[in-house]
Formats: C-alpha cells, structure tokens, sequence
C-alpha cells in the first residue's frame, strides 16, 4: 500500500525494499560442495569417491526407507488433500484439535480400586480429560469400577476400558455405572476396549471375534457414542516391530473386525464408528508423526474399498511407547515421552497417552503422574501446539516420509491378507518370525550404539540411586509374541554389577592405563569410562601418570584384573605393546586397546561402532561376575 499521489516502485526500481539482496541465491550445488567440505575433513569422504558427497549422509529405517539430509521442493509427495476429507492425511476433522485440544488420557492399571480412585480422581482435576482403566486378570476386577470411578462424572470423563477377556463383564459393570448416575444412554460416552486378536497376539491363544462383533452391535444402536472394539497396535510394536509392521498389522485388524462387526448386523459405517486405533509414539519424532499421518491415509482407503461414507475417519489413541522405557536412569523417560508427546500432538492424534517415566519399574507414584500429566498440559496449554492443524502439513520431508511409510504398510497389509488375514498370520507364526527379524536388526543397533539409549548404553550413570515402585500387576500370560525394551540387554549387565556389589562389597572395575599427559589420553579415557560403565563396570582412572613403571604400580594397587591402554594412536605406537606386556606380567587377564590400531599383547579393542554389548559381557565373564 502507498501514500495517496505517490508511485508504487516497480521490481527493477532502485527504490525496491530488497531484504535478500546481497545475498546470492542459493543452489544445490553449493550446499553439496559445502557438505563435501566438511566430510572430506572429518575424512568420511574418499578422495575417489565418484558418488554424491550428500549420499553418504543418508540414513535408513528398519523398513528400508531412505531418508535424505535435505528436501526440497523436487521431493514434492502426493497430495495430501484437506482436513477433514478423504484421505485424512491431514487430519479426521476439519477443525482438528483447534478448540478443544487432544484428549489427555491417563492410564491406570493398579488392582486396588481405592488407590486407583483417589489417583483418578487427582488426575481428572489436574488436567486429564479421560481414563484409561485396566480391568480383569490381575488388574482391577470389574465388580470393582463402581469403587474405583467413585465421584468420577462419566458425562464428561470419557472412560476406556482395557478389559482383556473381560471385556464382555467389565461392559455390564460400566454401563450399570452409568445407568446408576443417570447417564442417558444416548450420552454414554467412552470405550469397552474389546480387542480379541491383540489378546491373541499377547497370549498365543485363539480369541474368537464374534463374541465381541455381536456386543458392538448390540450396544451400537442404545449407545451411539460408546465404541466397543479397540485395534491395539502395540503388540507388534513391542515385539520390536517396524513402524510399518506396526502399521499393516493394524490395518490387517481393523479389516477383521470390520468383517465380523458387518457379519454381525451393521452397516459398514457403522461398524467403522465401533473402531479406535492405538498406535506407539516413539522419540523419533518424525516417524511418528508419518506414521500417524500414513495411519489415516490406509484406513481412509480401507473404508473407501469397503463403501464406508467419505466422513468416516481414523479415531487415533498415541501411547508412549513402553519399548522405548528403561528402567536405568528413569528420568530420562520424561525427555523420550516429552518428544514422543509432541509428536503425536503433530500427528494429529485425536488421544495421548503419557506414559509416566517410571512405568517400566512398576505401578507409578503421584509424582510421576503429575509429570506425566504436565507435559501434555505444557504442549497444549503454553506451547499451544494444538492451535495449528497439521502443522507439520506441506514439510517436504514429513509429505515424503508419509508416502512412503502409507506404500511400505500397505504392502506389509496386503501381504497379510494374501497369507489368509490377521488372525491367521499370528497362529502360523510368520508375523512373529516378521517380527522378530525387524527386532534382531534393532538389537543389532542398540549393541553397536547406533540406537543410542541416553542413560544406559550411553552417559549412564553407574552411582544413580535405584527408583523404587509397587510390582505392576500382569494382565495377560505370556505366551504370545515377546514384549521388548530396547534397553534390556544393556541392563542385564547391570543386574549383573548390583549383584557382585551386594555379594562383594565392589563392582566389577576395569583400570584405565592411561598413556601421556592428560590431554593426550582424555578423550579416549572418557569414551572407556562411558562405554564401561554401560556394563556396570567401575572405570579406574590413574590421571596422567610419569612413566610405565609407575602405570603398572597403580594397575596393581587398583586391584583390577583388567586393563585398558587410553592414548592417541602416535602414544600407541610408541608404547601400545611394551605396556600391555607389562600389565599382563603384573597380572592383568585381559588387556584392552580404546582405539582400532592392532598391536601385539593387546588382547581386544573397543572403539565406536564396535559392538558394546559382547565386550561389556565378555569383560564381565573375565572378571568374574556372574
């Protein structure tokens, strides 16, 4: 806008307001030689490589996704239409979560229904918008929900039930509930959570679906805001499944209720209302985020496919995922369920659940509630995240990642159905052979430190003191497919330190042969130390020492049995082998080279990218720990 009687300037006027101007326009090619740069002084970059030098930045999933370093508008993906419109990429509401913010569930899976009531109660007024409640097995009986929901005001707390083979007793408890506050049938809100195949994931066992497919249809015309069928998608994840493996196994599900919930009576719009989807939300943010998006995208199709109408959208419950806990360090868990958070908030989940971070220790104590609750209510309220609609909507990497994600699980999706559905691939084995090679590929990872677990297998802290929690109670047997944490492996060797401690009085300990002055040796010092202390292994750090006599004389004072020589490869050259021979005549059983130059005497080596995992219990096995 100007001035009334002035000239607007023309682009080529001198008078143009031109922000960018003494700046050249950036091309790829100029980023490239940048890259090129960098990579060729860290010496990642050979001098022959005839490659692109961004190429050897790129990075795959566990499906064999490629991700690039940088999109750009090349990259563009699919359309993913409007909110609120097939195929939902974007969103199953037009309005998205705008106004009233994702549903804040909290999970409950305690067996004592005053306990359980006094903590819901606390979380309903302190920021929770619903409850997801544990019922049956060793959890809450359901003669006990009128306890447990004592005060509770089911009109505006949506309740979710996860019910196991309950769920048809713990159905006629919530709704003897509501019929006892009055609740008007039409106004029954919440989720009975019957989910028969995750039970047959989880146990192994057959669970017939038409039990369940004829109660939805029962309730479905009385109760039209009440669903009855859950597709628990968590079973695969915690397998150590994929995220597509995750996604067709859900997909494959919601295709078998759909056909027993229509064999049942209902139309297939209908049966589709009968349905929530719970999915994982992981620390890798941006996977997340696809593959809430991909999520819509598939089903979208399935409904589509089936004659659905246009409107009916994906309904998405994200939990954080349990596989994804530790046990060691546990406060860290509020990081990992912070981004996971976020990530489902972009998503667009219509639910989250916030895991408290000591969840993997047992049954969580008030405080780790309200850390729980007050990460959601921090997203939603002072980070107003909610307030965009797909925000993450036109990235071109996020656009990228969800086709490919959406292709990749249909595929998966499609494989299941040709191998006779859901149910049928569970009782064969071949999802959970699947599965397990997608969790091998994973333990090989976390062992080799490329899937970094901050707290555990990295800058773990081996003096932390133990968190303390109530057993959580099981609610189904084992027996189906396995449940993972990624940190497992790493604290075993833990376990196996805690005990030496208790027997002995001292944990397990590696000296440090520290070679040169201190900034000579630091660098590979502090990367033994951290990696040794991963395995619960106490690290024994001389500082810098005047000569090798005085080196082998603290290796026997230290009273370890094994040795680790720390320098820069110039010191390792010079003394790698004269001192190893010195340790071993001192009596070290082993000794251990930081660093990948070969020398004789030394034993093995340890260095990054080497497998963590096999040192740290080859080192335990020498010394003795059992």
């Amino acid at each position: 806008m100007t001035q009334a009687g002035t000239t607007a300037p023309t682009p080529d006027s001198p008078d143009e307001l031109a922000l960018a101007a003494e700046f050249t326009a950036p091309r790829r090619a100029d980023w490239q030689r940048l890259v090129a740069g960098v990579l060729t002084k860290s010496g990642v970059l050979p001098e022959d490589f005839d490659g692109t030098p961004e190429s050897l930045l790129t990075s795959k999933t566990y499906d064999g996704i490629e991700i690039q370093p940088l999109y750009t508008a090349d990259d563009m993906a699919p359309p993913a239409g409007f909110p609120g419109l097939p195929p939902h990429v974007r969103g199953a509401r037009p309005e998205g979560h705008v106004g009233t913010g994702w549903d804040v569930r909290v999970l409950h899976g305690g067996a004592d229904p005053a306990e359980a009531n006094k903590a819901i109660l606390a979380d309903l007024e302190n920021g929770a918008t619903s409850v997801w409640l544990r019922v049956g097995g060793d959890a809450l009986p359901p003669d006990a929900l009128a306890d447990a929901l004592n005060e509770v005001y089911l009109d505006l707390a949506p309740i979710v039930l996860d019910p196991g083979a309950d769920y048809e007793a713990a159905a006629d408890a919530l709704l003897s509930l509501f019929a006892d506050k009055n609740v008007p049938d039409s106004e029954v809100t919440g989720t009975i959570g019957a989910d028969p195949i995750a039970l047959r994931a989880r146990t192994g066992r057959p669970h017939d679906i038409a039990p369940a497919a004829a109660l939805a249809a029962r309730l479905a015309g009385k109760h039209p805001k009440l669903r009855t069928l859950v597709v628990n998608a968590l079973p695969y994840h915690e397998a150590g499944g994929s995220d597509t493996q995750e996604l067709g196994a859900a997909i494959a599900a919601g295709v078998a209720y759909l056909r027993a919930l229509t064999d049942a009576g209902l139309s297939v719009d209908a049966a589709a209302d009968q349905l929530e989807f719970r999915f994982a939300a992981t620390a890798d943010q941006f996977l997340t985020v696809a593959k809430l998006r991909a999520a819509r995208r598939l089903w979208a199709r399935v409904c589509e496919v089936a004659g659905a109408g246009a409107g009916r959208g994906m309904r998405q419950h994200a939990v954080t995922s349990p596989a994804m806990f530790t046990r060691r360090d546990p406060w860290v868990n509020m990081l990992r369920t912070t981004v996971a958070c976020f990530a489902a908030g972009v998503g667009g989940a219509d639910a989250v659940t916030v895991l408290p971070f000591d969840f993997a220790i047992g049954l969580p104590d008030a405080f780790s509630r309200r850390i729980a609750r007050n990460t959601q209510s921090i997203l939603l309220e002072e980070s107003k995240l909610s307030g965009v609609i797909d925000p993450a909507g036109g990235s071109w990497y996020v656009e990228n990642l969800t086709d490919a994600l959406a292709n990749a699980a249909w595929r998966e999706f499609t494989g299941i159905e040709r191998e006779g559905g859901i149910e049928a691939v569970l009782d064969s084995g071949a999802l959970a052979a699947r599965l397990a090679q997608t969790w091998e590929k994973r333990q090989q990872h976390l062992a080799t430190r490329k899937d970094p677990i901050t707290g555990v297998s990295e800058f773990p802290d081996l003096y932390e003191k133990p968190v303390e929690r109530t057993p959580a109670p099981s609610v189904v047997d084992d027996g189906g497919l396995p449940r993972v944490r990624y940190a497992q492996a790493y604290e075993a060797l833990r376990d196996r330190s805690d005990a030496h401690l208790a027997e002995t009085g001292e944990r397990p300990k590696v000296f440090l042969a520290t070679l040169g002055p201190v900034a000579a040796h630091t660098a590979r010092a502090t990367f033994a130390a951290n990696l040794l202390q991963a395995g619960g292994i106490e690290p024994v750090n001389p500082g810098a020492v005047a000569d090798t006599e005085k080196l082998v004389a603290a290796f026997r004072d230290s009273g370890a049995k094994v040795a680790c020589l720390c320098g820069t490869d110039k010191l390792y050259a010079e003394h790698a082998t004269d001192t190893a021979k010195r340790l071993t005549e001192a009596g070290a059983r082993r000794v251990i080279l930081a660093g990948k130059p070969e020398y004789p005497g030394v034993d093995t080596y340890v260095h990054a990218g080497c497998d963590a995992l096999a040192a740290l219990t080859g080192l335990l096995d020498t010394l003795g720990v059992k």
